[in-house]
């Protein structure tokens, strides 16, 4: 089985994919891992993708992120997507929620990096970019699953957080039948 977790930032894409891969015994690949180098520095494209296609060899993991840069490598070797396509509210106070802790905690997320109080203002910064962001994602991912891209591709689209736990169940049956 091999899962794809997308969703907005704060969605909670990486939670459903750690909650996934240990039920399943599958790998997780934090898609932004393998995207933000030392000092928020961006990984180079060609880097990004050669990290992206190593990691996605093999019959087994579950991927969370949203990169459309990858994601016909992601989509098109994926058996299943999962959508987390919630209301602004809930994501926004997840996504807020999360920053606060992490900057408060000094939590490391990726290759050094940690969220930081004075780059909340920043127009990259998770709250500003969910906020930004969350009706132009929804309505391109909408085109992007609605084209027929991956035929092969079971697609779940959750619209409430309470039906996460429902669908990390079906996915863990759909892999026992």
């Amino acid at each position: 089985m091999r899962v794809v977790i997308i969703g907005i930032s704060g969605a909670g894409k990486s939670t459903m994919a750690r909650q996934l891969s240990a039920a399943l015994g599958l790998r997780h690949i934090e898609l932004d891992a393998l995207f933000w180098e030392p000092g928020w520095r961006q990984a180079r494209p060609e880097d990004f993708a050669a990290r992206v296609e190593a990691a996605t060899q093999g019959d087994g993991w579950v991927v969370d992120g949203n990169y459309s840069a990858t994601r016909a490598l992601t989509w098109g070797r994926a058996t299943h997507l999962v959508w987390l396509d919630y209301e602004r509210l809930p994501v926004m106070r997840r996504v807020i929620t999360r920053s606060i802790r992490r900057a408060v905690t000094g939590q490391e997320l990726w290759n050094g990096n940690r969220e930081r109080w004075q780059n909340f203002f920043h127009a990259s910064h998770p709250i500003r970019w969910a906020w930004s962001q969350w009706r132009g994602r929804r309505v391109a991912l909408e085109a992007a699953l609605g084209r027929g891209d991956y035929p092969r591709l079971a697609v779940t689209r959750l619209r409430h957080p309470r039906e996460a736990a429902a669908a990390i169940a079906a996915l863990i049956n759909d892999r026992s039948s």
